[in-house]
């Protein structure tokens, strides 16, 4: 059997390719790589060109949808701050159960912090970024405050 080595590519239907591909550039902060016409498609580049794209394909409107689930890896940083920069482009950030937040959940299994949002069409999407603590399964999904509590000194605990 072949080793994979990393995903490189997965794909959308969207409704407005147009829209789609502002959505990509201007929030989630993908490149334009190619669009298709002639496919009705367009394909952006994840990270540096030629590592990972994402392509959107056009399926117009339709009374019956599909939508999926996309996780974008960031750093750590950029997880905490996401809430804050989708608010300030009209996104509503949502937390694992798809409350609005205002804050990322960690996934204690892994661990990893997440923002999760909603595209134009209705496709989930994830920011997220590994943790460098050991794995929890045991707590499943928490909020980021209560992850951070319980990782501070214990003399922080008693102040």
């Amino acid at each position: 059997m072949t080793a994979l080595l990393d995903l490189f590519e997965a794909h959308l239907l969207v409704t407005d390719l147009t829209a789609a591909v502002d959505f990509y550039r201007d929030v989630v902060g993908l490149r334009l790589a190619y669009v298709t016409p002639a496919h009705d498609a367009a394909f952006m580049w994840i990270g540096e060109t030629r590592e990972a794209m994402l392509g959107l394909w056009a399926a117009g409107p339709a009374p019956l949808r599909v939508t999926s689930h996309t996780a974008f890896r960031i750093t750590a940083a950029d997880v905490m701050a996401a809430p804050l920069m989708l608010r300030a482009t009209g996104i509503t950030p949502l937390d694992f159960s798809g409350r609005p937040t205002d804050a990322p959940v960690v996934l204690a299994w892994m661990p990893a912090a997440a923002v999760y949002f909603r595209d134009p069409d209705g496709n989930l999407l994830e920011f997220i970024a590994m943790l460098p603590e050991r794995p929890r399964p045991e707590l499943g999904v928490l909020p980021w405050r209560m992850w951070e509590f319980m990782h501070q000194p214990a003399a922080a605990h008693a102040s």
